[in-house]
């Protein structure tokens, strides 16, 4: 795996995520605590889950924009209104080596609005015009740098002057 292995500081973060949603606060404050427990296993569980496919899957990466965060893994994304400071699982997945794209310094919606997107298996389309096109994540990238957003973990090959 990239990044930061797998540790418990990981695990951490992610029960104390877990335990704080409202509902299983919720849940123990009726006593229901080894239900609340559970559910906060699963949701462990699945996070954990979440973190390895941002490790694998070639296209995987992460954009905040003023519409939220959003960790797009292929066929799944895992959202939050919230921006990425708020939002521990996507934190977590960038602090282990995803791309990160910081959409919040980009004015020009319009344009931004008017990009492709990335593919989510990893494949592109032969003429990416027209509606549903998508590209690769790294030519993504270099649409989005161009107007303006900033982009950690990058997965670009680095150019040489």
């Amino acid at each position: 795996m990239k990044g930061i292995p797998m540790q418990t500081g990981v695990l951490r973060v992610l029960r104390a995520t877990a335990a704080s949603w409202w509902r299983h606060r919720e849940l123990r404050g009726t006593g229901q605590t080894a239900l609340a427990q559970r559910l906060e296993r699963q949701i462990v569980l699945r996070d954990l889950g979440y973190l390895k496919q941002a490790a694998s899957l070639p296209n995987a990466h992460v954009i905040c924009g003023e519409g939220g965060t959003f960790l797009h893994l292929g066929w799944t994304t895992v959202s939050s209104f919230a921006p990425i400071e708020r939002f521990p699982l996507a934190a977590l997945a960038v602090a282990r080596g995803t791309p990160f794209i910081d959409l919040r310094p980009v004015t020009d919606v319009i344009a931004f609005a008017n990009l492709p997107r990335v593919a989510q298996d990893g494949s592109v389309d032969p003429d990416p015009c027209g509606p549903g096109r998508s590209v690769s994540l790294t030519t993504y990238i270099d649409m989005v740098v161009k107007l303006g957003a900033s982009i950690t973990n990058d997965p670009r090959p680095r150019r040489s002057i």
